[in-house]
């Protein structure tokens, strides 16, 4: 894909002109990413939360699938930044009386979208308008089927590198377990491959039945013993079971699978005191997590959704050509 390369206050910005996969970050695009994000949240604690940084932009969230937390999270980032918002929905607009990707991405083009958020049913729609040409602006992928979800994974890290190690530093050596639904689930994909690049150990928990093909592949250990891992686990993410994905029995029941998989009191207080808990939302109480655990001091989910417009803010900012340090040179705007 062709580079950007927008020059910032330390150098030249190493970020491509779409984030399509988390596999496509080398560790100094994630250190980058995140680091960015690490000043923009400082405007969490300012009476105005907005930098006129993107002033002139417009980004177009454009959502083939129901989202809350991501849409919203994706307006905020764009909004904080002063950039103009477009909200797209499939639901009531052309797309439902038949309009292809394409004559969409078109009309996006002639709107003058600099870039596109993108939440997809298929996997490999946010690749198609990125490398298609029908679009000149950048291409952020939001989720796309069972594929990736890439923001999730960098504002997971995000999390995980407050708790576990420090800004300006990697996750290296930390011991992160992902159970539960992998093979529905691009959170774990995209995790996988970013916490890799970022030199943690993942380990896979999940009956077999919920495990993709080719996992084996993948850059991380596989167990079917939740309780085998937890002790030695720095941080513990759950995954929703997707049911509205599973057209057959994955698993004899949730109560055997809650057994099995879920994590509660007793299993979070074999945890190491220091770990944490992490989910992606939305929870399944008292099926992959209980409430005693979901409301937990130890649960990061409303911190990561916090996290997610800070790390959304550094992702526009840098693949929309941010000029200079992300803060520390511009003041928030007053009144707008």
């Amino acid at each position: 894909m062709p580079s950007a390369a927008p020059r910032t206050a330390t150098g030249v910005n190493p970020m491509k002109r779409h984030l399509i996969s988390a596999a496509d970050l080398t560790r100094d695009d994630a250190l980058l990413v995140l680091d960015t994000a690490e000043e923009l949240a400082r405007l969490a604690d300012r009476p105005i939360k907005k930098l006129p940084t993107l002033r002139g932009r417009t980004v177009v969230n454009l959502f083939f699938e129901d989202s809350t937390r991501t849409r919203i999270s994706f307006e905020a980032a764009a909004k904080r930044l002063s950039a103009d918002v477009i909200n797209f929905s499939a639901k009531g607009s052309s797309v439902s009386k038949g309009e292809s990707l394409k004559d969409t991405a078109l009309t996006l083009e002639a709107m003058g979208a600099d870039a596109v958020v993108i939440r997809h049913h298929s996997s490999g729609a946010p690749h198609r308008l990125a490398t298609s040409g029908w679009i000149g602006g950048s291409v952020v992928n939001a989720g796309d089927g069972t594929h990736e979800h890439p923001t999730q994974a960098l504002l997971d890290a995000f999390t995980m590198r407050r708790h576990l190690s420090g800004p300006g530093r990697d996750l290296a050596g930390r011991r992160v377990t992902i159970v539960g639904d992998v093979l529905h689930s691009r959170v774990a994909r995209s995790n996988v491959h970013l916490l890799g690049t970022l030199g943690a150990q993942v380990t896979l928990v999940a009956p077999p039945t919920l495990l993709p093909v080719g996992v084996e592949t993948w850059p991380c250990e596989v167990s079917y013993d939740l309780d085998g891992v937890l002790a030695k686990s720095d941080a513990v993410m759950m995954l929703r079971v997707q049911s509205e994905r599973m057209n057959a029995a994955f698993f004899p029941t949730e109560r055997e699978y809650s057994r099995r998989y879920g994590l509660d009191g007793t299993r979070m207080a074999a945890m190491p005191e220091h770990a944490i808990v992490m989910h992606p939302g939305p929870m399944n109480r008292g099926m992959e997590i209980t409430a005693e655990v979901a409301d937990s001091p130890r649960c990061t989910v409303v911190e990561q959704v916090a996290n997610g417009v800070s790390i959304r803010m550094s992702v526009l900012y840098l693949l929309l050509g941010g000029s200079e340090s992300a803060i520390s040179a511009v003041r928030p705007e007053e009144g707008r």
